[in-house]
């Protein structure tokens, strides 16, 4: 019986040590610099509320960490949707005004795999910004950067709760420098399709309700006669 003990200890101190070595290791889901950060190219850049209650309307299957928003919006109970949430949120400008709206579906990828820092997440914006038009945007984004600096110290911590300063590009794809595609719908977008960018700054989480203090923030690189019609 000792010998299947000790081999339970040695095989669970196995992959506990084998876990932090991926969690740790700055190797592993390392975030390069995205080509939207230092782009020369005229853009659009949104800004909105990472918080459930800065947004107009924020829905899940009810159990996520995050409760909906407001309090009797309906459930994505479905079987189907169940690891899908929704976010309807107003989309403000580089002066923090309200320059447009903005609805987010995000489902849970099936290509996960967290020991390769792959915790993905495939999304779709809805833009329209009244006056310039709409657009749409496809993404996938990868959280594993957040849920090893943030979720885990926050875990990790007596209060249950993580604050600091954090900056990350959430998208991964599915352009291959990590971009999203962006394709425009009306107005002075139509017919063009265009990079995106979707990145996040958290100040502080907590492991009950998630997300505490947090912006996002929204880059659309424009095709360069845009550009040449705005002159």
């Amino acid at each position: 019986m000792k010998y299947i003990v000790a081999a339970m200890i040695g095989f669970l101190a196995g992959v506990t040590l084998f876990a932090a070595a991926v969690a740790y290791n700055p190797f592993v889901g390392r975030q390069g610099v995205s080509p939207l950060s230092i782009t020369d190219a005229p853009t659009v850049t949104l800004g909105f509320s990472a918080v459930a209650s800065g947004s107009i309307l924020l829905t899940n299957d009810g159990d996520s960490r995050v409760d909906p928003y407001p309090e009797k919006v309906a459930w994505l109970w479905e079987k189907s949707i169940r690891q899908t949430s929704a976010m309807v949120t107003v989309l403000l400008d580089g002066r923090n005004q309200a320059a447009g709206l903005g609805i987010k579906i995000s489902s849970a990828s099936e290509e996960t795999w967290l020991f390769s820092g792959r915790a993905l997440v495939d999304s779709i914006w809805y833009v329209y910004l009244p006056g310039r038009g709409a657009m749409f945007i496809e993404q996938t984004e990868n959280y594993w950067n957040y849920l090893r600096d943030i979720m885990l110290p926050a875990y990790r911590s007596s209060a249950n709760t993580w604050t600091g300063v954090w900056l990350g590009n959430m998208t991964s794809g599915p352009g291959a420098l990590r971009t999203a595609k962006v394709t425009g719908g009306s107005g002075e977008f139509a017919g063009n399709v265009m990079l995106g960018l979707e990145s996040l700054s958290v100040l502080a989480w907590r492991v009950d309700n998630g997300l505490v203090a947090a912006e996002g923030r929204l880059i659309i690189e424009l095709p360069s006669e845009s550009a040449a019609d705005d002159e």
